[in-house]
C-alpha cells in the first residue's frame, strides 16, 4: 500500500466524497461571518456609546 494512502472513512467528507464522487460539495457555513458581524457590531456600539458619554 502506498505510503501516501488515506482512509476515505477517516473523516465524514472524505467519505462523503468516496461514497458519492458525483454529489456536489456542501456549502460552507455562515455560522463564523455572523458571529464576527455580531461582534463588531457590538464592538461599533460601545465605541459609539464611550465616545457619547466622555
Amino acid at each position: 500500500m502506498a505510503e501516501n494512502y488515506t482512509d476515505p472513512s477517516g473523516n465524514t467528507e472524505a467519505f462523503r466524497a468516496f461514497a458519492n464522487p458525483d454529489a456536489p460539495p456542501e456549502a460552507a457555513s455562515r455560522t463564523g461571518l455572523i458571529v464576527a458581524v455580531a461582534v463588531a457590531a457590538l464592538v461599533l456600539v460601545a465605541l459609539a456609546t464611550w465616545l457619547a458619554f466622555s
